[in-house]
C-alpha cells in the first residue's frame, strides 16, 4: 500500500492505493488559506485518516506527496509554489517529523 497526497491550493486529496490501479479510500479536506502549519496539520490529519482501518503491524505507509511548487535541491525548501505559504519552508522535512517517516515530494505537474 501507499499513501498519496495531491497539495493543492483549495483542497488536498489524499488516496491509499493498494496498487497502481486500485485505490482503497479516499479523502479531501479543504486546503487552509496563507497558513503553513495549518497546511501541515492537515496533511497529517489526512494521513493518519486514511492509514485507520489498515492493518500494517506497526509499519508505517509509504507517503507521497504531489506539490504546487518544487522542493530545491540545494535547500530542502520549496519554491516556486502558487501556494505561497510554502515558499521557503522546509515541507519534506517536516512532515518527515511529523509523520515519523519519509516522505516524497515532486511538483504536481510531474505526478
Amino acid at each position: 500500500m501507499r499513501i498519496g497526497i495531491d497539495l493543492g491550493g483549495t483542497k488536498i486529496e489524499g488516496i491509499v492505493l493498494q496498487s497502481r490501479k486500485k485505490v482503497l479510500k479516499r479523502l479531501r479536506l479543504p486546503t487552509p488559506q496563507g497558513d503553513y502549519a495549518d497546511t501541515l496539520q492537515a496533511i497529517v490529519a489526512i494521513v493518519h485518516e486514511l492509514e485507520s482501518g489498515f492493518s500494517t503491524e506497526g509499519i508505517n505507509i509509504p507517503v507521497g506527496v504531489a506539490t504546487p511548487g518544487s522542493l530545491s535541491k540545494l535547500t530542502g525548501l520549496m519554491k516556486n509554489c502558487n501556494s505561497t505559504c510554502l515558499n521557503g519552508k522546509p515541507l519534506k522535512q517536516d512532515l518527515e517529523q511529523l509523520l515519523a517517516r519519509e516522505i516524497r515530494i515532486a511538483n504536481d505537474a510531474d505526478c
